[in-house]
């Protein structure tokens, strides 16, 4: 996390990196990286399933736009389909207003 400002001393507090808690540390990244029809999706989607940061992962990945990857249990044809979903809804209440 960069500092607030270019002023402010590196000593500050910094939000701890969620990554450091998830389940899928230590597992080989290719595991998470398999096309989508691949058998392995499904078990990095099952190591994803008891992960302890597992809404955090999947936020940042789609705050980054990921295109690739099994990424809070959800591979990027699943993701494509949240945003999709987000961007109705989000129409759909534009046009309520």
């Amino acid at each position: 996390m960069p500092r607030p400002s270019r002023y402010a001393p590196d000593a500050l507090a910094r939000a701890a990196d969620w990554s450091a808690d998830a389940a899928c540390k230590g597992w080989d990244t290719e595991l998470f990286y398999a096309p989508v029809t691949d058998p392995d999706t499904r078990q990095a989607k099952a190591i994803c399933r008891g992960c302890p940061v597992l809404a955090e992962c999947l936020a940042d990945a789609m705050a980054r736009a990921e295109p690739y990857g099994v990424w809070g249990g959800v591979d990027e044809d699943e993701r494509g389909a949240l945003i999709r979903r987000r961007r109705a809804a989000a129409r759909k209440q534009e046009r309520k207003r």
